[in-house]
């Protein structure tokens, strides 16, 4: 099969459930696991957004003109805390009012060791999984991104809001209490979440004190002792037995690749 390659798509069950999207085709690729596969870059690269043939894709998939216009693409997205809807500069503002006024959770994950992080109310569970999170508690429900990020930067004064994304793949990550770690984080930041609340209002900052911890395993037999990294830019072929996957990384015996980094790549998957 051949097509150009977006993001693994997940479905949270024990084990998740990863499908490889190529152009209109899909690949089951849980089946595949401990089998030789290989996937091989076809010199092909096409804009996720505007479909143009492209020589070189920023941030995941993007032309250059698009990376650069585009308000999913700014730096905001990364940093919701620097909100340029906020701040009045937003690249987009009709898009600015649909993607970030609306739920976003702030939660805690155990990926490479416990780290905050943020989420639209429509990317649970994607978003852990695609950090590649063993377990995942979410926190707090908010009105708009940019709440959310100043809740998130708040909360990683005493925690990560990183992962160590060798570590990850490593599968060295301890278990963590994530409700005794969201309760000493509430003490911890009580002063700068009320501040928050009094700048926002009593319902821009919801606690969820009824969620769960949602526990998380990946389809693998075997994680890597030492990570040696893919690059379709340097080399088109990559092969060897699927012993696993995590995130959005496919674990072979000969290497790691993070599929997503190569969104937009015309790629033949053989099996």
């Amino acid at each position: 099969m051949q097509g150009i390659l977006r993001k693994m798509e997940t479905e949270l069950s024990q084990p998740v459930k990863y499908v490889l999207p190529l152009g209109e085709q899909k690949v089951e690729l849980n089946s595949f696991i401990g089998k030789p596969i290989k996937l091989i870059f076809k010199g092909h690269i096409a804009c996720i957004h505007c479909q143009r043939d492209i020589k070189k894709s920023f941030s995941q998939g993007y032309c250059y003109p698009c990376f650069s216009s585009l308000a999913q693409c700014d730096l905001c997205i990364m940093k919701p805390e620097t909100c340029h809807y906020e701040a009045g500069t937003c690249r987009e503002p009709e898009w600015g009012e649909e993607f970030c006024f609306q739920p976003h959770y702030v939660y805690l994950a155990n990926s490479s060791g416990a780290k905050v992080g943020i989420t639209r109310h429509t990317q649970i569970p994607t978003r852990w999984i695609d950090q590649g999170a063993v377990q995942a508690l979410p926190i707090f429900k908010v009105k708009s991104r940019y709440i959310s990020g100043l809740v998130e930067v708040a909360i990683a004064e005493y925690v990560s809001d990183k992962t160590s994304w060798q570590r990850m793949l490593k599968n060295l990550q301890e278990p963590v209490n994530l409700m005794e770690k969201r309760d000493e984080l509430l003490l911890l930041c009580k002063d700068k979440l009320a501040e928050i609340t009094e700048r926002f209002g009593d319902d821009a900052i919801e606690l969820l004190t009824d969620a769960d911890v949602v526990d998380i395993q990946y389809p693998a037999e075997r994680y890597p002792e030492k990570v040696k990294s893919f690059n379709f830019d340097k080399v088109p072929e990559v092969a060897g037995i699927l012993q696993g996957i995590k995130g959005q990384y496919l674990l072979l015996d000969t290497g790691v690749i993070n599929i997503r980094k190569f969104t937009g790549y015309d790629v033949e998957f053989i099996a």
